[in-house]
């Protein structure tokens, strides 16, 4: 593989394992990196089984640290929101999806910066539609870009979770989205191969250096 994939792919596996061990919004730099290099669909297919692994560590890390009951009122819309975006992902150009993935990255950065100011109300998070919606743009979000963390986030974050409940909540919920997109990525979209596999072999070094900075062990 040429020089210039290589070290794009070292430095978005090293991206996701910072993003896995607790470092917020990191996970983001992984989408433009990947789509440039390899495409929208299958830079979007690349990364996954990345996810999935990095996604193992985190919920074996914080094991014990997981609010169920939260995940249970994001994970059916979630599912809608991946199924919605398989299906329009099946019928629209790179060009068209790779802008997808640019308008998901701007929204995650307007969503993080309203939420900082203070725009996003605990009293509006805690309303049951609220958690569809996160659901659903979550789910749409993860099938096109894998970005549903900054939308999680600003759920998880409005529910007041204390940091470790926050971080092994959300760890299963990227977790049982991720596993829910594969069959798609696989059988429909076609861009998880044997080719795709190798490149996600060579990239394990650097994920599994990523949440080691974070957390140190």
């Amino acid at each position: 593989f040429p020089v210039t994939i290589m070290v794009g792919l070292f430095s978005s596996a090293f991206f996701i394992g910072m993003a896995k061990g607790g470092i917020k919004g990191t996970g983001l730099f992984v989408i433009p990196i990947m789509a440039v290099i390899f495409g929208g669909k299958v830079s979007s297919g690349i990364v996954l089984p990345m996810l999935i692994l990095a996604d193992l560590f985190a919920v074996r890390h914080y094991r014990g640290n997981t609010q169920w009951r939260t995940l249970w009122k994001v994970l059916p819309m979630a599912l809608l929101g991946i199924l919605i975006g398989h299906y329009l992902g099946m019928y629209v150009s790179d060009k068209i999806f790779k802008l997808w993935m640019a308008g998901i990255v701007l929204g995650s950065l307007v969503l993080m910066l309203f939420q900082s100011k203070g725009y996003i109300k605990d009293q509006v998070v805690r309303q049951p539609v609220f958690a569809s919606t996160v659901g659903l743009l979550g789910g749409f979000s993860t099938m096109v870009g894998n970005a549903a963390g900054p939308v999680m986030s600003v759920y998880l974050l409005g529910l007041k979770l204390p940091k470790l409940l926050f971080i092994g909540t959300s760890a299963w919920f990227y977790l049982l989205v991720n596993l829910m997109k594969l069959p798609f990525h696989i059988f429909s979209w076609k861009t998880i191969n044997h080719d795709s596999l190798l490149l996600n072999v060579y990239g394990i070094p650097f994920l599994v250096m990523g949440p080691f900075i974070v957390t140190g062990k």
